[in-house]
């Protein structure tokens, strides 16, 4: 069973940084894409990035705007997102996923995903 466990979030004022840590076990982490999205109040979950164990990365640029870094820690089977700059509009829970395919942007292609953490940017 494909387990992702998500780490890192909390309140950071404005202009601060982050980094949001997913664990996972040894066979997602060599066999499936992880990427990050995240979901806002009453707003619908959306691609922030995703990495291959190749290191192929995407990301939403609209969102990022160079702002946050996806990369993977191989010793550690864990993925991580940097996020500096951060702002009020990036207050959302952050989830990581695991898909099999590429590094695609829906929500729908990927079959697991975490539990999420928190991230709240004061103004």
């Amino acid at each position: 069973q494909v387990q992702l466990q998500e780490s890192g979030g909390g309140l950071v004022q404005t202009g601060g940084s982050l980094r949001l840590s997913c664990a996972a076990s040894e066979r997602t982490f060599k066999t499936r894409v992880i990427g990050w999205f995240r979901q806002g109040s009453g707003k619908e979950r959306k691609f922030v990035a995703a990495i291959s164990w190749s290191g192929a990365i995407a990301y939403d640029e609209d969102s990022v705007k160079g702002r946050f870094t996806i990369s993977r820690d191989h010793a550690k089977n864990m993925v991580h997102l940097q996020m500096n700059s951060l702002q009020p509009e990036d207050t959302a829970v952050y989830y990581c996923a695991a898909t099999k395919f590429g590094t695609p942007s829906s929500p729908r292609l990927y079959d697991y995903w975490g539990n999420g953490t928190l991230v709240t940017v004061s103004s």
